[in-house]
């Protein structure tokens, strides 16, 4: 499934303001039910319910290289999830990296993501 990006910053202050929230070693997941979610339903071809994602990495953690690294590796536990688990659509998902996720592997985030999710009530 194609994965729909969470650009504009009004919502990522939303999910981190009003979502539930779990915090692994790794990552801090972020989840809020998707109120547009209807609208975009209309113009998917799939017709169909979407869940929109966004990934954040703090300027503490490190330089841009580092915070590249930690988005590519979490986008990449991310797709690994949800391609063995269904994930529940119609929701805004941030997820954060946090300190240890500079020298994470990615094993260690495929596994905290999975157990953020599970928390949050994500699996179907």
């Amino acid at each position: 499934m194609k994965e729909f990006a969470i650009r504009e910053n009004h919502l990522f202050v939303k999910a981190y303001s009003k979502g539930e929230r779990f915090a692994a070693p790794t990552v801090c997941v972020y989840r809020l039910r998707d109120y547009k979610a209807a609208r975009l339903k209309k113009e998917n071809p799939r017709k169909e319910y979407l869940n929109r994602i966004g990934f954040s990495v703090g300027v503490k953690l490190g330089n841009a290289v580092v915070r590249n690294r930690c988005k590519r590796v979490m986008r990449a536990a991310y797709r690994s999830v949800v391609a063995e688990h269904r994930l529940k659509t119609g929701n805004l998902i941030v997820i954060a990296a946090r300190g240890r996720a500079v020298g994470a592997s990615y094993a260690e985030v495929r596994r905290d993501l999975a157990l953020a999710f599970g928390k949050l009530d994500l699996f179907l």
